[in-house]
């Protein structure tokens, strides 16, 4: 478990982490969103200890990071790609991690077995590509068996079968009853693969719950309605006391969960329906609704940089989300 109170960090005028907290629970795939500049890389670098907070507490299991014996043990983490010694092999860069944490050295041949690299595990990992990177980092995550794993962009530079992979490999750490901690900018993986969400925004906490809640406080669900017989379903949908949107000629909207009911009031009075589809919003729409005031790059499509209007803050941010971000 990873417990966050109050968690602060400064750099001079700038609040990169902003009282910060909430409890990464065993069992479950936590995923941690934000945009750009939210302070998600700050917050696990404080949790790993490489950052000293400013104020406020992070404990793994109760302690604090200096305080863990052997913490390979403990907590695994993959922040960095490509966080080695270019000189050394996959084999050996795994050797000296397990050696400094009291690891049974037959444990780095079941990672690299794990991870899928088992044949280039003598090679020097100056060489490595940056999905092999990523897959040898995963490897000194798992190295000490522990029982919290915190990832930070975990798929980035893995084919598809790899991002397959990996999230297999969360699932089944999660279901084993450990920690499991992922940040990612993929909106389309983390719907694929988290249960619970913490989103910050300019590092205050924005959001602490199931994905599922998420998506339905952050976005609008509706059923999507065509008929040739249009006039006659909207008397039939007003008397029923059934508001609806009418986005354009052929199509019709009705807000919430009521696709069942307008569908036995069509078939109870013989009107054709040529489409009856429940809508709802993705991960990232309702992402992109909740975050919208805490997002601080815009792009300007070349346009001088200025103020940006709020309602023009939602379709900056599918382009960004749509182009390689910078990590937050």
């Amino acid at each position: 478990m990873i417990e966050l109170e109050g968690l602060t960090k400064r750099y001079g005028e700038k609040v990169a982490v902003n009282n910060l907290s909430f409890t990464v629970r065993p069992g479950i795939i936590t995923g941690f969103l934000g945009p750009n500049g939210a302070g998600k890389s700050t917050t696990m670098r404080m949790v790993l200890g490489l950052d000293r907070p400013t104020a406020g507490d992070v404990r793994i299991d109760g302690k604090h990071y200096d305080q863990l014996k052997d913490p390979l043990t403990y907590i695994g983490a993959l922040l960095e790609a490509k966080a080695w010694h270019g000189g050394r092999s996959a084999y050996n860069h795994l050797l000296c991690l397990a050696q400094s944490n009291g690891i049974p050295s037959r444990r780095v041949h079941e990672v690299l077995d794990t991870v899928g690299l088992t044949a280039v595990a003598k090679k020097k990992t100056k060489g490595f590509s940056l999905g092999m990177g990523q897959r040898l980092g995963i490897a000194a995550a798992l190295l000490g068996d522990p029982r919290i794993l915190m990832f930070d962009e975990p798929v980035n530079g893995l084919d598809p079968e790899g991002i397959h992979w990996i999230r297999n490999l969360m699932k089944t750490l999660a279901s084993q009853g450990r920690t499991v901690f992922v940040s990612s900018h993929l909106m389309s993986e983390m719907a694929l693969t988290a249960d619970h969400l913490v989103v910050i925004g300019q590092g205050r906490l924005l959001a602490d719950t199931s994905m599922a809640d998420f998506i339905a406080e952050n976005s609008r669900s509706y059923v999507r309605i065509r008929t040739p017989q249009r006039e006659r379903l909207l008397d039939m949908l007003h008397g029923e006391g059934i508001t609806v949107v009418e986005p354009g000629a052929e199509v019709l909207e009705v807000d919430g969960d009521k696709a069942e009911a307008v569908g036995e009031l069509a078939a109870r009075h013989q009107v054709v329906l040529h489409e009856l589809s429940p809508q709802r919003a993705s991960l990232e729409e309702a992402f992109m609704q909740l975050t919208a005031e805490s997002v601080e790059y815009h792009a300007h499509d070349g346009q001088p940089a200025g103020p940006v209007p709020q309602q023009q803050q939602q379709q900056q941010q599918q382009q960004q989300w749509g182009s390689d971000w910078r990590k937050g």
